[in-house]
């Protein structure tokens, strides 16, 4: 069914692809741009719009019927298809055409405005409408966020009335087909050449009638209350990221599909670790004599405390490699290494210090001395 929306949208220039695009090469396209714009993998702020936008684009142009009504709408638009001709002459009904309802006069933009009936768009033809995406926020400890968890999340919302069991109807009793549009959602105007459709007023679009509602949601089919959801986090989510739960929002109206529950993320930052996409980081403190000499160092990870080789001779700023220590099943331990320059020392320290400096070779300052010849 096509949608107002279509007049503005370049679906092709969404996709990347020609007009003249082929299926397989639509799809190819669609494949890559949602792996990139994924909003559980994506974590910029449009991510979530620009995966709809792709969505949307692909569910129109892989279907050769939508495809071929989005492109008769863009030949109107651009003036080279029109009304005139043998169409209207023969009395073209635009309900055929495009699937939604229409008014009278105005200009080109005027008639589709109405044509699609302002803000039915959500409502299904001769169906009731899908239930709004609900959004909520949760904050995860950060261990939670690497290995990944589950969690419930308490919130006052809409849900299915669970009296009626979002029929709207009265228990004992069912929605009837309504009796203007005989169920299909849209009456028709005959204005001249053309038939105009516009969601019914009796049903409102719904194609059913409830005579005697549900005294609980007033015959919406939906009630407001405090929900319990579930919500399984993946290893490797990040601040900021979003999960999508189908279905657990809004509940359509009079049974129809429920809205989506999005859920935007926040982690608590970690004293101690870090990220690095998959990986996990930390900074491991260590001595000079550490450092020179080398050693095995107790480390913390997010699963307990593992023994780290530090070669003899590492500097300060090397990543030592701890595998496995990440996100599950992707990611590493990755350890920054400071040497620590004591900043006071015992009378002892001091004395064994002098005799080093004594015996170790100066520092290797001849590179400086050549470039800036001082």
């Amino acid at each position: 069914m096509a949608s107002q929306e279509w007049l503005e949208k370049d679906f092709y220039a969404v996709l990347g692809v020609p007009q003249d695009a082929s299926k397989k090469d639509i799809e190819k396209a669609y494949r890559k741009l949602a792996r990139e714009w994924h909003p559980d993998h994506n974590p910029a702020a449009d991510a979530e719009e620009r995966f709809k936008g792709i969505s949307e684009a692909y569910s129109v142009l892989h279907d050769d019927k939508s495809r071929g009504e989005y492109d008769q709408i863009q030949l109107m638009k651009s003036g080279r298809g029109g009304f005139g001709g043998a169409h209207a002459a023969g009395g073209i009904n635009l309900e055929d055409l495009f699937g939604g309802g229409a008014s009278s006069g105005g200009s080109f933009s005027d008639i589709f405005g109405g044509l699609f009936g302002g803000g039915a768009g959500q409502r299904r033809r001769g169906g009731a409408a899908r239930g709004n995406d609900l959004r909520t926020n949760v904050t995860l400890d950060f261990a939670d966020a690497v290995k990944g968890s589950t969690t419930e999340l308490r919130m006052r919302a809409p849900g299915e009335c669970e009296t009626c069991h979002g029929s709207g109807a009265k228990p004992g009793t069912a929605p009837t087909t309504c009796p203007k549009c005989s169920g299909r959602g849209l009456v028709t105007e005959n204005q001249g050449a053309f038939s105009f459709a516009q969601p019914c007023p009796e049903c409102e679009g719904t194609g059913t009638v409830v005579t005697d509602p549900c005294t609980d949601c007033g015959g919406t089919g939906a009630t407001t209350k405090d929900r319990a959801i579930t919500v399984r986090v993946p290893a490797g989510i990040g601040d900021g990221q979003t999960i999508r739960l189908a279905g657990r929002g809004a509940p359509g109206e009079r049974g129809g599909p429920a809205g989506d529950l999005l859920v935007r993320v926040a982690v608590r930052t970690h004293p101690l670790f870090a990220r690095d996409g998959d990986n996990v980081t930390l900074r491991l403190p260590v001595s000079f004599p550490e450092a020179a000499l080398g050693a095995k160092v107790k480390v913390p990870t997010l699963d307990g405390p593992v023994t780290l080789k530090v070669p003899e001779g590492t500097p300060t700023g090397r990543v030592l490699r701890v595998k496995g220590r990440g996100v599950p099943g992707k990611g590493d331990l990755l350890v920054t290494v400071d040497v620590e320059v004591p900043s006071s020392l015992t009378a002892e320290a001091r004395e064994a210090l002098e005799k080093y400096a004594a015996a170790a070779p100066a520092a290797d300052r001849a590179k400086l001395e050549e470039l800036t010849g001082q």
